[in-house]
């Protein structure tokens, strides 16, 4: 199993999101979030808030657990989805997932997705 994690603008997440809808991904999770990155010399956020004042971008980061051979097509969509070509369109992770259990059924592995 891999676990996605993906940074996007905030304004891409609908665009992003149906992608996925379109792909029958489920499991996915969103959350709002700041932070920031490598800003280019003399180049200008596309962002204007009060987080961005504070030196600190908003950001929505996206979690996905899938099947090993589903993660490509997940990061493809997630990419073609979230981009625009300026700087902070984010960036995309993923990791291998040793372990997963559901809580309340006590299944494990693959069997929980």
């Amino acid at each position: 199993m891999k676990f996605i994690t993906a940074y996007v603008q905030p304004f891409m997440l609908e665009k992003v999101a149906d992608a996925l809808r379109t792909r029958k991904v489920h499991g996915v999770t969103v959350l709002r979030c700041e932070g920031f990155g490598r800003q280019a010399e003399g180049k200008t956020p596309r962002y204007e808030d009060t987080a961005a004042e504070l030196g600190y971008a908003p950001k929505v980061k996206i979690e996905i657990v899938c099947r090993d051979e589903e993660a490509p097509g997940i990061v493809q969509a997630i990419r073609e989805n979230a981009h625009t070509g300026h700087y902070g369109d984010g960036k995309i992770f993923v990791t291998e997932v040793i372990a997963a259990v559901d809580i309340r059924t006590g299944g494990e592995g693959e069997a929980v997705l």
